[in-house]
């Protein structure tokens, strides 16, 4: 074993440029962090210096002689571009056709048994951005009670309902019929309780979402280190894309804020194994809704963060980081991008200033922490040696 504690943490939808592919999927030119370059001053100095610009050109940024970290991206092997893909891969999981996806909403008969089980009728059942269509639809779902159903570009089924209309424990109820529901042909990778509170005009979604995914099939990377005893913690949505599969504890988060003061608390306290977090608010708040400035601000908020995590990292841990997919606030589009995604390694010995290269998989990243612990999952090659 190399490291006694591996800090992965999943910078959500931060892609670093359009995959080969990328126009099979509608996202020719996409380039998440490429293009919030060009259009926004970026000061990510710490980035920088773990060699963030290394991995490729980005306007405004520096790359530099001698990075503090190994530096790479990676591609995705699996079809799709969403949360439960990009994750799964990082765990070993390779998909070989993509979860099902509505562009035209989802069938009428299978929203009529919907809602037949659910007990209450429907609105929306459209692909849609959260915030517009609670703001559209609120109001007359407050009058009637009616769910607001709808998609994205992504295999998902958002249910968004207010929460003095509609009680968090009835939502969750609700999500879990449409979750038994969604299998078969129509087995979409999650199922989202997406609760708002407020009047019309001020509508607010809150912090009691959950998500129902898919279970992962079994020997991805969190049952191979169950099996092999190592301590698994799950920051921010980890668990609710892995079903708690595998997780010792799991701590949900409301923010990028609150993410990075759980991975700092991890740093004092866990005494070993992987913490596993990802950073939703890239995705949640700013990609989702293009909103470039936000984006780039939240950057440079986990930047400014950066130096307090390294200070708080043993000599035996490894800090690695890494994004999901890309969602590039600049292009017309409000969902994901099929991009290559960051990685950046940093431990306080041993090598720095690695080109890892172009990886062909996430999964190698699953398989490094996995060869870590002295075992290994079906996908992915280490780069563990490289950087050790």
């Amino acid at each position: 074993m190399s490291f006694s504690r591996i800090f992965l943490v999943v910078l959500d939808s931060l892609g670093v440029g359009a995959m080969p592919d990328a126009a099979e999927y509608g996202d020719a030119g996409s380039d998440t962090l490429g293009n919030i370059a060009k259009a926004y001053p970026l000061r990510l100095p710490h980035f920088e210096a773990l060699g963030l610009a290394n991995i490729r050109p980005i306007t405004g940024l520096r790359a530099v002689g001698s990075p503090l970290g190994s530096f790479g991206r990676c591609a995705l092997a699996s079809p799709g571009k969403d949360t439960t893909t990009g994750h799964w891969e990082i765990a070993g999981i390779l998909l070989r056709k993509p979860f099902p996806t509505y562009p035209s909403g989802f069938p009428a008969e299978l929203i009529a048994e919907f809602s037949r089980r659910a007990g209450r009728g429907v609105l929306g059942n459209v692909p849609a951005s959260g915030t517009e269509i609670i703001e559209r639809l609120g109001e007359e779902h407050l009058r009637t009670g009616k769910l607001i159903v709808y998609t994205s570009a992504d295999s998902v089924f958002q249910i968004a309902a207010h929460e003095e209309r509609v009680p968090i424990e009835e939502q969750y109820r609700i999500c879990e019929i449409a979750r038994d529901l969604l299998r078969g042909e129509h087995e979409v990778g999650r199922v989202i309780a997406r609760p708002f509170l407020g009047e019309p005009g001020a509508f607010v979604r809150t912090a009691n979402r959950h998500d129902y995914a898919v279970p992962p099939p079994q020997g991805m990377l969190l049952d191979r280190l169950a099996e092999r005893g190592v301590a698994v913690q799950g920051i921010g949505k980890i668990a609710d894309v892995f079903l708690n599969r595998g997780i010792a504890t799991s701590v949900k988060t409301k923010s990028n804020a609150e993410g990075m003061a759980r991975v700092l608390e991890a740093m004092r306290d866990a005494p070993g194994g992987l913490i596993f977090a990802n950073f939703v608010d890239f995705d949640m708040l700013y990609g989702h809704r293009n909103d470039v400035p936000g984006y780039a601000k939240a950057l440079e908020a986990v930047d400014a963060w950066l130096p307090e995590a390294m200070a708080g990292l043993r000599e035996s841990d490894l800090l690695i980081f890494c994004a999901d997919h890309g969602c590039d606030p600049t292009t017309p589009s409000t969902d994901h991008s099929r991009e290559y995604t960051p990685l950046l390694c940093y431990h306080c010995g041993g090598r720095s200033g690695r080109d890892l290269g172009i990886r062909p998989t996430l999964a190698d990243i699953g398989q490094t922490v996995a060869h870590n612990f002295g075992t290994d999952i079906p996908h992915g090659e280490s780069f563990l040696e490289a950087i050790s």
